[in-house]
Parts: C-alpha cells; structure tokens; sequence
C-alpha cells in the first residue's frame, strides 16, 4: 500500500503541498473502488491511483488547479461514451474529492533587528511559521526574538542551503545595509521562495540593483523581488513598517489588490 498519509505527514515537516484525491461514490463498472486514493505533488507527480488512465489524467490537472486556489473540489465523471467527453468506457459513474493540503506559511526575516522583531511577531501573530536568520549571532537568538520558532545564524547566501525554502516560504530581508543584500540575494532568488521583499528607501534599491547587474543577474530575476518592500501607509515606526509589509505579504498571498475596499 502506497504511504500516502506518511507522505502527507512528511510534506508538513517540509513546508510542501500536496492534493489529496479520493474516490468518494462508484456506480456500476469503475476502474477502482471507492476509498482508492491518490496524492498530486505540485510538480505533477503523483502516488497512489484512482483507476489510470484519461480520468486519473483529469482527476491530477484538477489537482494541480486546487493546489493553485486552494479549493477542495468534487469532480465526477461517466464512463460511458468518450465521443461524448466521458473518460473512459466501463460505463459505471465515480465521484472524487480533491483536497489540497497546504503547510503552515513560512515567514523568515532575515535581520533580527529592531524591523526585524516586529515583523517577527506580528508574522507569528498572523499564523505564520516564523523563522529568524542573521549572520550576526547575537540577533538569533530566542532571547533576542521570543517570537521565533526557528533560528539560522548563517550568512545569508548559506540560506538556501541550510533550510529548505519552498514556494510557501516568504523572505523579508531587513537588514542592515545595500551590501549585504547585494552579497545575499542571488542565492536566494535560485530558490522556490513565494516572496522576497527587501527593506529601504528606493535609493538603496536603486544601489542594491546595480550591484546586483554587476554579478550578471538577470532583470527578470531582479523583478522578483518586492522593493521598497510593504504597501504605501506612510510607515514611520518599526511596528508600522511590519504592518506595511505583513500587509503586502497577506495581498500576495491571496490574491488580493491592495486597493481600499471602499467604493
């Protein structure tokens, strides 16, 4: 028997998705019974089989749409005529259930500074798994930032290679200046990241650009990255400035606009 609830548990620690697909009423002749499972991976592979063929082809394309919506979805199929669309000719019906499983969303800030330590804890505040880097030692510490759940005392281009950054990973680089940055941020935009926004005025961007076309990093990559990071609320303070970027995090996210909901 395929693993598919070890699997799932595995994919949580991980910090990965995946889409659970269960065959949920038959009638008549079907491919397989009810109960049989499946899970889809964001990549499109998948354990587990809900009867092959063009319905399992279907069932894992609706899988692949959910884990993008994060919508459970009941799809159901005939068996009769492929003429007429139908999946297959056993001429029985099935029912199937897609579920998408998604993982707790991971927040790292990177700079445990003041900013930093406020976007902490209103990250932890909003459910997010929050985790705290700095090659600084003493700014990663839960002493430091009580909010944390995890700590990475690296440099920040050792990153990606010292925890694992998925597209349910939101970086926000609060540092302390344009060349660390500069220095960091390639290794990071060869990760999966969902998001990256980078701290500072647009002057500083403007530096951190040109530092970054120097080591040969492409525009396409560099427009990736969310800088001035947040949205525009005139963010003064550092428990504002982390409103103003948890604010932009939450619209991209979910798909949101940013505009005042107020006609």
């Amino acid at each position: 028997m395929v693993p598919i609830y070890k699997t799932l548990a595995e994919l949580e620690e991980k910090g990965e998705a995946g889409a659970v697909c269960m065959i949920i009423r038959t009638n008549g002749s079907t491919p397989r019974h009810q109960g049989s499972k499946m899970l889809v991976f964001p990549d499109g592979s998948f354990i587990g089989t809900v009867g092959g063929g063009e319905v399992e082809n279907r069932v894992r394309l609706a899988a692949l749409e959910s884990l993008k919506t994060g919508m459970i979805t009941v799809l159901e199929y005939k068996m009769v005529d492929p003429q007429a669309g139908d999946p297959g000719v056993c001429g029985g019906q099935l029912e199937v259930i897609v579920e998408p499983i998604l993982p707790t969303p991971r927040l790292v800030v990177i700079g445990g500074g003041h900013v930093g330590k406020s976007v902490a804890a209103l990250g932890k505040f909003l459910g997010f798994k929050v985790i705290v880097s700095d090659d600084r030692a003493e700014f990663c510490t839960p002493e430091s930032n009580p909010d944390a759940d995890e700590f990475y005392p690296v440099p920040m281009k050792d990153l990606p290679a010292s925890m694992h950054i998925s597209p349910y990973t939101y970086l926000v680089l609060t540092t302390r200046g344009t060349d660390v940055d500069v220095e960091g941020l390639p290794a990071l935009l060869d990760s999966n990241a969902g998001y990256i926004g980078v701290i500072g005025s647009r002057r500083r961007w403007l530096m951190t650009v040109k530092g970054l076309e120097k080591q040969g990093i492409p525009q396409e990559k560099i427009d990736q990255i969310h800088s001035p990071v947040g949205l525009e609320i005139h963010a003064e303070t550092p428990e504002e400035i982390a409103v103003s970027i948890m604010a932009e995090i939450l619209m991209v996210r979910n798909g949101g606009t940013g505009k005042p909901m107020k006609s």
